[in-house]
């Protein structure tokens, strides 16, 4: 399947419910050329409850599998529900934001791409790389640490490292950082 048709599907589902939103998670990565294969596709979202109804009720009319009940109780717990896109074939993970001060701030930096030819919302190079040290030191995977590794390495000349540095003291992130840089070659 066309990756931007599976964009195409997914942005009008969360412009036509205007739904603030940003991808994250492995497509993120890949935006800055941490390459990885990937079957799911991971969007950080902060509807207000009319957006949220609107986005489901969008995506049960298009050919997608969302559960309401799942989304509600998703939306009240700040945690994640999913979709699957019945015409691609394509697992959607729509993970609301937290209301802590990195996720606001990770959010409001967010900045408008063009993803397989499709306008998205991407989160920055150095949010993706906080997050993914997040989910290493959460012990997720060796491959969050390499994904980090790699944005670093091709970004790091463009990275705002200070931005970068406070996070990682601010979230006990030290350990991660420092064994992306040692990785990366990035002292």
């Amino acid at each position: 399947m066309d990756l931007g048709r599976v964009f195409r599907r997914l942005s009008g589902a969360l412009d036509s419910s205007a739904t603030p939103y940003m991808l994250t998670g492995s497509f993120a990565s890949s935006y800055y050329e941490a390459l990885r294969s990937t079957q799911g596709i991971d969007i950080v979202i902060a509807p207000n409850p009319e957006q949220l109804r609107s986005l489901v009720h969008y995506l049960q009319q298009h050919e997608y599998y969302a559960e309401n009940d799942a989304a509600v109780l998703a939306y009240g717990e700040q945690s994640m529900f999913n979709a699957l896109d019945d015409e691609t074939g394509w697992k959607i993970d729509f993970i609301f934001r937290k209301s802590r001060a990195f996720s606001l701030e990770e959010f409001r930096r967010r900045k408008a791409i063009a993803f397989e030819g499709v306008p998205l919302f991407v989160a920055t190079a150095e949010d993706v790389i906080l997050a993914k040290l997040e989910w290493a030191k959460m012990g997720e995977s060796h491959r969050q640490l390499e994904d980090a590794t790699i944005v670093l390495k091709k970004q790091r000349d463009s990275l705002d490292r200070p931005y970068v540095e406070k996070w990682v003291k601010e979230l006990g992130l030290s350990s991660e950082w420092d064994r992306a840089r040692k990785l990366a070659g990035v002292e």
